[in-house]
C-alpha cells in the first residue's frame, strides 16, 4: 500500500512483474502476472497488470471491525472495493482524500451512521455503492452526488432526501405513505371512515339488544339463536273463562 501513498503514478505504461519465468527441465516458461478485480461494478480479468491499475479490492471476505482511517493516505487509488464482507462502524471521513477516486464500492456490510460531506470532494467518482448497510441521515447534495441514483444506497433503511424518495426532516427520515384509491377518488381518508364504522357498530349493538329484548321480528330472533315465544291457543283462552 505505501507504493499508492502518492498521488502520482509513473506514468509510463508498462506491466507489474512483466516477463517473470521458470525452467522445467530445458524449457524456459515465460509468464506474467494476472488478476481479477470487480471495478465500477464490472468484473474483469487482467491477464497482465498495468502499472497505473492502482486498485484495491478485497470484497467477498469475512473481514471485520471498522474501515481503517488510513486508506485516505492512498491518493493514487483509482478503485476501492470492501463489498460483502462484516464491516462495521462508520464511513471513514479520510475517504474523502482519494480525490484521484473513480470507483467506491461499500455495499453489503454493517456499517453505520451518516454519509460523510467530504465524499462530495470525489470530483472523479463514476460508480458509488453504499447499498445494504446501516446508513441514516441525509445524503450529502453537490458534485458527483447529484449524479448517482437510488441503486447506491437501496437497502439503508435510516437513509433520506435526493435521489430517494423519502424527504428529510431534520436530517431524520420522513416517512410518505402513498394515499389509498378511496381517498384519491372520493377525497377523504381513513380517519372519517374509522370513526363512522365505530358508530355504526355501535348502532347496530344497540338495535341488536332492542330486537331481542322484544322478541320482534321472530324470524331475527330465530336466526341469531334466540328462543322464539310460543303464542297461547284460542282454546286455552275459552276453558280459562269458562
Amino acid at each position: 500500500m505505501k507504493s499508492v501513498v502518492g498521488a502520482e503514478v509513473q506514468s509510463s505504461f508498462y506491466y507489474i512483474q512483466s516477463g517473470n519465468g521458470f525452467i522445467i527441465g530445458s524449457t524456459v516458461i515465460v509468464y506474467d502476472d494476472s488478476v481479477t478485480a470487480t471495478m465500477k461494478g464490472l468484473r474483469t480479468n487482467l491477464e497482465k497488470i498495468p502499472n497505473v491499475f492502482v486498485s484495491i479490492d478485497l470484497s467477498n471476505n469475512r473481514f471485520e471491525g471498522e474501515i481503517p482511517d488510513d486508506f485516505g493516505e492512498l491518493h493514487a487509488l483509482l478503485s476501492l472495493n470492501l463489498s460483502h464482507n462484516s464491516l462495521t462502524g462508520p464511513v471513514p471521513h479520510s475517504l474523502g482524500n482519494l480525490t484521484n477516486l473513480e470507483s467506491l464500492d461499500l455495499s453489503s456490510n454493517l456499517l453505520t451512521g451518516k454519509i460523510p460531506d467530504e465524499l462530495t470532494n470525489l470530483i472523479f467518482l463514476e460508480v458509488l455503492n453504499l447499498s445494504s448497510n446501516h446508513l441514516e441521515g441525509s445524503i450529502p447534495r453537490g458534485k458527483q452526488f447529484d449524479t448517482f441514483s437510488n441503486d447506491s444506497y437501496e437497502e439503508n433503511m435510516g437513509l433520506c432526501g435526493f435521489p430517494l424518495s423519502i424527504e428529510c426532516n431534520n436530517n431524520v427520515p420522513q416517512q410518505q405513505y402513498p394515499s389509498s384509491e378511496a381517498e384519491d377518488k372520493f377525497g377523504f381518508g381513513w380517519k372519517p371512515v374509522a370513526i363512522g364504522y365505530a358508530c355504526g357498530m355501535v348502532f347496530g349493538i344497540g338495535l341488536g339488544c332492542c330486537v331481542f329484548s322484544i322478541g320482534k321480528p321472530q324470524w331475527l330472533v330465530i336466526i341469531f339463536g334466540g328462543k322464539r315465544i310460543k303464542r297461547k291457543s284460542r282454546g286455552n283462552r275459552r276453558a280459562r273463562t269458562t
